[in-house]
């Protein structure tokens, strides 16, 4: 039997293949650590330096401001990781493309077990993301053009803008943790 990724991966594929095969062979292993709440710096080299990355909650710009998203994880939830995932790769164009990872993550809050179903969409272009997009429930994002008041959904924009602005102060503005040698 075929694998059915593999056969949607269509014209301009073969030009991003990673040295396992497909690309996303070489991005998952990032992504798995991100959402695991150990990420290093060398998992945020998978994203271009004016990627976005954005979820419910959050709107990041920038390298930093999505090390800042990530880097939060761990100081909220005691738990987190995706559980089980599906890829699916989607060419458009030699170097530009898509890759859909529909997954399970878990969370762990106060003590509490948080199953959560989502879509997480990656952009690509050159053989880095630009866009990173969780969608929960695997519901498209609220923004402007998702709702039908225009208005609502620029005002949820503001709101993750803001929350992702609180989080990067609080975050050292995109610091990478140190590690204690004692």
């Amino acid at each position: 039997m075929e694998d059915p990724v593999r056969e949607r991966q269509g014209k301009g594929a073969e030009d991003l293949k990673g040295s396992k095969g497909r690309l996303s062979d070489d991005i998952m292993p990032h992504i798995l650590n991100l959402y695991a709440s150990r990420a290093t710096p060398e998992d945020f080299e998978i994203y271009a330096p004016n990627a976005t990355f954005e979820d419910p909650l959050m709107r990041a710009h920038g390298v930093k401001q999505i090390k800042s998203s990530f880097y939060s994880v761990a100081k909220v939830f005691s738990e987190s990781r995706i559980v089980d995932y599906n890829i699916e790769e989607n060419w458009k164009a030699p170097g530009v493309g898509e890759i859909l990872i529909d997954n399970k993550q878990h969370y762990k809050l106060l003590g509490k077990d948080i199953d959560l179903t989502t879509l997480i969409t990656l952009q690509i272009e050159g053989g880095k993301v630009t866009r990173h997009e969780d969608w929960w429930h695997k519901k498209p994002l609220r923004n402007r053009e998702t709702v039908r008041l225009p208005l609502l959904g620029r005002l949820a924009e503001i709101t993750r803008r803001g929350s992702m602005f609180v989080t990067h102060a609080l975050m050292g503005f995109g610091k990478d943790p140190t590690t204690s040698t004692s």
